[in-house]
């Protein structure tokens, strides 16, 4: 396990269970091919259910790293 995936959890920014499963479905959907559409399309609905939950990562990661630059910020359009 990397230090970054170490690190990210101790922070409790994303678990490293569902860091797992998130690359797990990203490795899916780009191996995947026209045969295995429903498997494709399964795994594009686990990402739109999971787009909070990823708002809320993205938002701990930013809180992380102004504790270290105060000047990073998260722009919201």
């Amino acid at each position: 396990m990397s230090e970054v995936l170490i690190l990210i959890e101790k922070e409790e920014i994303v678990s490293l269970d569902r860091w797992i499963e998130f690359r797990n479905i990203r490795n899916e959907l780009e191996h995947d091919y026209p045969d295995e559409l429903e498997e494709a399309l399964s795994d594009l609905k686990y990402c739109v259910d999971s787009f909070e939950y990823m708002e809320e990562v993205v938002r701990k990661v930013f809180a992380f790293a102004r504790r270290y630059d105060e000047s990073i910020t998260l722009s919201q359009k």
